[in-house]
């Protein structure tokens, strides 16, 4: 799996700021750093993935694009969409955050059972 040492963008390397949390612009590069790894485990089996993980790290960047100041944490973005009471609202950058968590927690876990020598997709997936 060498084409995993490549990702120059790592999640572990992001900096947490105390009190307000997770840097959204270093989040997203993270998990643009993903959707070519996507590609190379399989175009086809991980396509619908891909085009649902794209599309949420989408709208997460649009929220953010219009108040990158503002909206420099994942925290304030949510905070500020549940106070506007629309967190909740299909396609909003909260529901894209919570499906792209599971989107990575799913990919942590395909990965895990690959690493540990399972060799049949299907059943790592």
């Amino acid at each position: 799996q060498s084409f995993l040492l490549v990702l120059d963008t790592r999640f572990s390397d992001i900096e947490l700021r105390e009190e307000e949390g997770i840097p959204t612009e270093e989040f997203l590069e993270s998990c643009y750093a993903i959707v070519p790894v996507l590609d190379k485990l399989g175009p086809t089996v991980f396509a619908p993935v891909k085009m649902d993980f794209v599309g949420n790290i989408k709208k997460i960047n649009q929220k953010f694009i219009t108040n990158k100041e503002e909206f420099d944490t994942l925290q304030k973005i949510v905070l500020h969409e549940v106070n506007a009471g629309v967190a909740q609202v299909r396609n909003s950058a909260t529901e894209a955050l919570l499906w792209l968590k599971r989107g990575l927690k799913f990919l942590k876990g395909f990965l895990t059972e690959v690493k540990n020598g399972e060799k049949n997709i299907q059943t790592a997936l």
